[in-house]
């Protein structure tokens, strides 16, 4: 079957990328290890002995980041859609996080826990249909927010990232009711042309 433009040119991006090379040399699972790696740099949100929910975790390069950091006496619990090679230290469930059984299978494992950080990398699959994914994008965003709002600790923090869109400024609105401090972030391995940002929220507000 012949390629399209697009496929052909995401595979020339791919294999030039600097960070997949970067990701291959050090033992990464994927180029994305190094979006967390810097906003970790500057803002330090993983530390020794954290509870830390990825969700939308497969392949597992946010995972293996946090499950270095946490170390032995910390935690990290993993869920996504798609299988996901097994990482020491981390608790993963293969399912889709939105529905309920999913769900309520992972706050079983956290067994009432209080968690410090949620990640989300999320994304939907890409229909080219921009209404749709941005619909889709978003439904994910919300879905880990309200994760986030039922579990976190006072004082913890979220990380998720947004495709930006007609909606983009009433979620950040919604999760700055939340939050002491909100930033939006585009890390130097997220591609210039990609619409996605990412939204560190610190300080959680339980109300």
């Amino acid at each position: 079957m012949a390629q399209s433009k697009s496929s052909k040119r995401w595979l020339r991006e791919h294999f030039t990328d600097s960070y997949v090379k970067l990701a291959r040399q050090n033992d990464y699972r994927s180029r994305a290890a190094y979006k967390l790696l810097e906003i970790q740099q500057k803002d330090n949100i993983i530390r020794l002995g954290e509870v830390v929910v990825d969700l939308g975790a497969a392949p597992g390069g946010w995972s293996e980041v946090a499950a270095k950091l946490v170390g032995r006496i910390g935690k990290v619990f993993a869920v996504d859609i798609l299988p996901m090679k097994p990482i020491v230290g981390i608790e993963f469930i293969q399912g889709d996080f939105t529905k309920n059984e999913v769900l309520e299978a992972l706050l079983d494992r956290l067994n009432k826990q209080s968690v410090d950080l949620v990640i989300s990398d999320m994304a939907p699959n890409i229909s080219g249909i921009g209404v749709m994914d941005q619909t889709r994008g978003m439904y994910l965003v919300e879905s880990a927010f309200d994760f986030a709002k039922r579990t976190l600790k006072p004082g913890g923090t979220f990380l998720v990232k947004v495709f930006q869109g007609k909606e983009f400024e009433a979620l950040l609105n919604k999760i700055k009711k939340s939050f002491a401090e909100v930033a939006i972030l585009k890390p130097k391995a997220s591609r210039a042309r990609s619409r996605e940002i990412f939204l560190l929220a610190k300080g959680f507000k339980v109300i």
